[in-house]
């Protein structure tokens, strides 16, 4: 499995890095944005809020205002990064698609496939996301005000808060697993939300500790690799920066400063975005040839692939 995923990933990483970094780049761009416009107003408000004397306490109309122009940058961010995980979630399973059956594809064919079935996937991962996370926030929204109310920090909500999260952290993780397979079931039989979780759970039932060891074992390799990417990044930001940081010292200039942590910044985003490419690409691929395996196994699919690979027949002259 690990291996094949570096296959496909070698083979097919046109289309995968042109998705992948297309994504984040509109979502960079629009967070932005974003934190553009709302700086603009937080400029003012920031400093009604937090830059007051000793003693006096900030208006609540300034904390709302506040709220208000932070909130939005907040969402996006959070609409940003779930569209991200779900067209990687799409795209995996279509080239795995077409790896098995040993076919080129394009960065045009993948995009079109990923938006095609990016609401069914989007769908599964709301579904699974609430489902797995939705009663660690019911345990926040009861124990968080709790430890409040009195004004102190009493042991008692704190005790029922990480007592709450240790006993369903395991159940988060067994469903986690359990459902793991239903984005590739999303974009390779076109199912809904409802009907790929229900499959996934078919699939990966009797064989849940091996999906989760080989899961596991590609987030681990894919956060070693993609470590080991950004890493070359990051030395050459700080050798820009190191000579900036020593010119500053003796001369006393800013600019050379400030022009060093620019290239440092640029150079560690350059580095985390080609670091995330396999990062986040390859743990999907390898739960993508999972769900082929699995098919394998349960139901004879390689007969079908065959099938599908094979030349067809020439026709009458």
């Amino acid at each position: 499995m690990l291996s094949g995923a570096f296959t496909a990933f070698r083979r097919y990483w046109k289309p995968l890095t042109g998705v992948i970094l297309l994504v984040q780049g509109i979502g960079i761009l629009l967070v932005g944005a974003a934190i553009g416009i709302a700086g603009v107003g937080v400029d003012t408000r920031f400093a009604a809020v937090f830059n007051l004397p000793a003693g006096e306490t900030p208006a609540a109309g300034d904390v709302v205002a506040l709220l208000l122009y932070l909130a939005p940058v907040v969402v996006l961010m959070l609409v940003t990064m779930v569209l991200l995980t779900g067209m990687i979630a799409a795209v995996c399973p279509a080239v795995i698609q077409e790896a098995v059956l040993g076919r080129p594809t394009t960065f045009a064919a993948m995009w079109r496939r990923c938006w095609s079935r990016l609401p069914s996937v989007l769908g599964v991962l709301v579904c699974v996301g609430l489902l797995a996370g939705g009663p660690v926030l019911v345990l926040y929204a009861v124990c968080v005000p709790w430890l409040f109310a009195d004004g102190g920090v009493p042991p008692l909500p704190v005790f029922v808060l990480l007592l709450g999260v240790l006993l369903w952290m395991p159940v988060m993780l067994w469903l986690a697993v359990r459902f793991s397979l239903a984005p590739a079931v999303a974009v390779c039989e076109g199912l809904g939300p409802i009907a790929s979780m229900r499959r996934s759970a078919r699939l990966v039932g009797g064989g849940w500790w091996r999906t989760f060891g080989i899961a596991a074992l590609g987030y681990l390799m894919a956060a070693v690799v993609g470590y080991a990417v950004q890493l070359p990044f990051t030395f050459l930001g700080m050798f820009a920066l190191l000579p900036a940081v020593l010119a500053t010292g003796e001369a006393g200039d800013p600019t050379t400063l400030l022009s060093g942590i620019a290239v440092y910044v640029a150079c560690m985003m350059l580095g985390m975005a080609v670091g995330s490419v396999f990062q986040l690409g390859y743990p999907q691929l390898v739960l993508s040839l999972l769900y082929v395996d699995q098919r394998i196994r349960k139901e004879n699919l390689a007969e079908a692939l065959l099938t599908a690979a094979a030349p067809a027949p020439p026709g009458p002259r």
